[in-house]
């Protein structure tokens, strides 16, 4: 598992990096700058795969003050094995807030595939309109913060227009209890061109219909699909209540990745 962790610092921190199809990278002095291309989702991301040299408190003002004046809200993407060794210990005195831990889990894409065990009328499918999309802000919004259904109110004809094509390099999947139904369940798959790694993001199925296979099937199906692309490994940053499954499934825990926040400056 080290030779898999190394694998996965080589190809990801050091090479393509995070981020996705809708952001770019640039480095600064060894660190990796990541901020979105999306106007409607603004965001900005730092990684230190390098360390912060002799200075790691400048460093880190210097990267705060950056991005305030930009007025982006800043994610610096911290993992247990970086340098110094009280990274975040450093962030909270520069005033960012520590986010929940999660573990950076690797192994083979392989292991994650396996047969779709879905509820009576349950569909698992790409996203294809802007309906699909606000359903699955109403999912999100429900599951990370508010109530069923909430987020961008009820739908509209709007609904129906077709997304456009999407990034090559992403896919997107929802389960839908029939035809246009509530989305119960949602994730994507970014692959990383150029390396082995595809990455599992954003998946989140809703507090009444888990424990359903609903999360193992999007999960399976992701795996497929980044396989049929020729990709083998697998990373996944895991909530406490999908590392049990993941590692069931074959994939381990390398590190431990604990994001640090620093909002955006309020508009005068």
């Amino acid at each position: 598992m080290p030779d898999l962790l190394a694998s996965f610092h080589r190809q990801i921190r050091l090479g393509v990096g995070e981020g996705s199809p809708r952001s770019e990278r640039t480095w600064v002095d060894g660190l990796a700058r990541v901020v979105s291309t999306d106007p409607q989702d603004p965001w900005a991301m730092v990684d230190c795969p390098n360390g912060l040299g002799a200075d790691p408190d400048a460093r880190i003002a210097r990267e705060r003050d950056h991005f305030v004046g930009l007025g982006l809200a800043l994610e610096w993407k911290t993992y247990s094995y970086d340098e110094p060794a009280d990274l975040g210990a450093r962030l909270l005195a520069a005033g960012f807030a520590k986010e929940d831990d999660e573990a950076l889990m690797l192994g083979e894409l392989a292991d994650l595939v396996g047969s779709l065990d879905l509820p009576p009328g349950v569909v698992v499918r790409p996203l294809r309109t802007t309906g699909d999309v606000r359903r699955v802000r109403e999912l999100y919004h429900h599951v990370w913060g508010g109530s069923w259904g909430a987020a961008d109110g009820g739908g509209g004809r709007d609904d129906e227009e077709p997304l456009p094509p999407g990034d090559p390099s992403e896919c997107a999947l929802l389960a839908e209890v029939g035809p246009d139904g509530p989305v119960v369940c949602a994730a994507r798959v970014n692959l990383c061109p150029g390396t082995e790694f595809a990455g599992m993001w954003g998946g989140s199925t809703h507090p009444q219909w888990r424990r359903r296979g609903l999360f193992r099937a999007l999960l399976s199906t992701r795996a497929q699909w980044a396989m049929d692309r020729g990709y083998r490994l697998a990373r996944v940053d895991a909530s406490p209540d999908s590392e049990p499954i993941l590692a069931g499934l074959g994939l381990r825990r390398v590190a431990t990745t604990t994001p640090y926040t620093f909002a955006a400056a309020a508009n005068d």
